[in-house]
Parts: C-alpha cells; sequence; structure tokens
C-alpha cells in the first residue's frame, strides 16, 4: 500500500539541482541520481543508493556491496548523515527514549511509543516517532524541561529523518506515525522540517495524514506553512483559554496575542481545509477549572478543531502539578458540553522522562 502524498499533485516544480551536499540522507531518488552521475557513475546508481540508506539503513558508503570497490573507497568519507546512540531507556509502558549524539556532538532526544494490542498484551500494531527539530528550544515554555535548558541551533533534515530510522532500526518495525513534538519548535526551522517531513513521506513511505507537526505559534508562519498545501496534521500548543494566563505560561505569547493566533489558524483551515488540533496541558490549579473549560470552548466555538487535553507530566524544575481524574473529567465534560470535538491523551513514557515536556538536551 502506497503512502499518502505529502501534497495534492506531484511536486514537479523544482528540478533536481546539480549541486547536491553531503549528508546524503534525506535526499530523493532524483538527487541522489544527480550526485552519483557526478561522481563519474551510471544514473542506475541513485536509486542504489536510495535503497541502501532508506531500506537497508546503511552508516557508510563503504558497506554498499553493489558499488564498485574502488569508488566506494573514493567516496568513503562521503558522510551519510546517521548519528550515534548516546543513550537508551526504556519505560515500563514499551517506550523507549533515545539520546543521539550529532555530528558536532551536540545531543538531541526522540521518542520510539509503540502501540499494542486493545488488553496491551497483543501484537504492536502502530510504531510512532517523536522527533525533535532543534538543539534545546528558544521558546522557554514554564512548564517544559526542553526550554529550561537554552537553544542551541536548527537540526539539518538529515537529522531529523536519523531519528525515524534509528527507532525503526532498533524497533525492527515499520514506523507508521511521526509527531513533530519533540525538542525545539518546528516553525522556526521552516525550511528543514518542509524538507524531512517530504524525506519521511517519499523516501521513508510514511502517509503524510501520519505526519503531525505541532507548534506553539510563531507569528505568520502558521499562514506561510498553510501555502505549501501539506496534507499533515498541524497541532497548535494553546495551554490557556485567555492572553494573560498564555503570557504565564509561554513568554513568546507576549509578542503573538491569542486573537491573532487563532485568526491564523482560522485561515490555515480556509487555505488547507485541514482541522486544526489543539494541545492543551492541564496544570492543577492554574489553567484546569471549569470555568477555564467554558472559556476555551467560546474561544474555538465554530472552529474546525479538535482539543488534546493533556494532563500535566512533571519536571524537576517547577512545581506544577497534574490535575487528579475527576478534575480532568470535569474539565472534558464541559467541553464536551459545548459541543467542542476533544478527547484526553495520557503521555506515555514517564518513567523513562519520555513523556510531552519531559525531554532535555543531555544525560
Amino acid at each position: 500500500m502506497s503512502a499518502t502524498p505529502l501534497v495534492s499533485q506531484v511536486d514537479s516544480q523544482n528540478p533536481v539541482k546539480s549541486a547536491l551536499l553531503p549528508p546524503l540522507l534525506g535526499a530523493s531518488v532524483a538527487e541522489l541520481t544527480a550526485w552519483v552521475q557526478e561522481q563519474g557513475q551510471p544514473a542506475y546508481r541513485g536509486k542504489q543508493l536510495h535503497d541502501w540508506i532508506y531500506q537497508k539503513g546503511v552508516r557508510s558508503l563503504l558497506d554498499i556491496s553493489v558499488f564498485p570497490k574502488q569508488w566506494r573507497k573514493e567516496v568513503a568519507e562521503i558522510p551519510i548523515g546517521r548519528s550515534t546512540l548516546h543513550y537508551r531507556s526504556v519505560a515500563p509502558d514499551g517506550t523507549v527514549k533515545y539520546l543521539l549524539r550529532l555530528a558536532d556532538g551536540q545531543i538531541i532526544e526522540t521518542v520510539g511509543i509503540p502501540t499494542f494490542g486493545e488488553r496491551g498484551d497483543g501484537p504492536k500494531s502502530r510504531l510512532t516517532v517523536c522527533v525533535s527539530t532543534q538543539v534545546g528550544c528558544p521558546m522557554a515554555c514554564d512548564f517544559c524541561a526542553t526550554g529550561k535548558g537554552g537553544y542551541k541551533r536548527n537540526l539539518a533534515r538529515h537529522e531529523i529523518v536519523d531519528q525515524v530510522l534509528t527507532v525503526q532500526e532498533d524497533f525492527q518495525q515499520r514506523v507508521s506515525n511521526v509527531v513533530f513534538m519533540g525538542m525545539g519548535e518546528p516553525l522556526l526551522n521552516t525550511e528543514n522540517v518542509l524538507a524531512a517531513l517530504k524525506s519521511l513521506n517519499q523516501d521513508v513511505g510514511i502517509g503524510a495524514r501520519s505526519l503531525t507537526v505541532s507548534t506553539v505559534g510563531i507569528r505568520d508562519r502558521i499562514r506561510q506553512f498553510a501555502q505549501h498545501h501539506l496534507q499533515i496534521t498541524l497541532a497548535v500548543s494553546l495551554h490557556a483559554p485567555n492572553q494573560a494566563l498564555r503570557e504565564q505560561l509561554i513568554p513568546s505569547a507576549r509578542a503573538y496575542p491569542l486573537e491573532d493566533l487563532l485568526a491564523e489558524c482560522r485561515e490555515y483551515v480556509e487555505i488547507t481545509g485541514r482541522r486544526v488540533t489543539f494541545e492543551y496541558i492541564l496544570l492543577a490549579g492554574v489553567n484546569d477549572l471549569p470555568e477555564h473549560a467554558l472559556e476555551l470552548s467560546k474561544c474555538l466555538r465554530g472552529f474546525q478543531s479538535h482539543v488534546n487535553l493533556i494532563p500535566y507530566n512533571p519536571i524537576q524544575e517547577v512545581d506544577y502539578k497534574r490535575p487528579n481524574r475527576d478534575r480532568i473529567q470535569a474539565f472534558l465534560n464541559v467541553l464536551k458540553q459545548q459541543q467542542i470535538a476533544v478527547s484526553v491523551r495520557y503521555s506515555r513514557g514517564l518513567e523513562a522522562d519520555a513523556a510531552c515536556g519531559q525531554l532535555r538536551a543531555s544525560k
């Protein structure tokens, strides 16, 4: 079964450029074909290289046995772009957190999240990867561990795609879903995120509607993102039903009022025809009261959207608490009564510090 295409029509508007620079991971068949031809090799080697990178997970051109030995030696130093496993932690629920060392020594985190049968004892039916898009994060959300460590740099296309291949190889199972919800703000790294989305869809073979990009909201970036007419899911981290509370939790909200953010999200729906998912972390006694739920419902009334309620996952740096189940249910009930599409998402990997908001840049 072929993957759902990333865009509604074949992306043929950009011809292959002849100067493909390594690392090679993230490149398409056409790009790899152009590159091998520049090296004096026949065009069919491009498809061979593509298969070895994405299907076999090769980490060095020296290991591609179908290539001539002499040529392998000549291009041995060309990097494919794979990371090194620095640390691996498994939670009781099967979630695996990975710390990956990049070529420059920076450390990032990614998470593999398996979904089992209905009773939890059946075969793994789905494998989701939570990928990072930056080393650290500049947004400094008050409840999130990643932002406490500051921001280092954006991740390149190959460094994002590598995370998915790493999890796929470790689980020995095909990845079915990818969520851009790890370290970093994806819309501050739009060029590389778009390139990684295209590669994950067309090269790795993950359906576009199985790809989710999460953002806290950057002025004009959602509108710009919409112009690409992607069939992915856009998730917006809201976490508050009014501007004052949002500024308390998300410092960047001071420069991007909630009203403007919601207006841009409405434009996104109009342009793409895709609904927006709103992420709302529930913090006990802060944003989880019934009046907050009612206020949130007023913001989203008539909106083509879905709300994901996420009970808070504790971190060491702050004293926020997770609401009890009664409080969570009461919040959920108010939204349902107001005809807001909503569900509760209990994060996986808590014991391994791999849950939403718990990722850090070092170990």
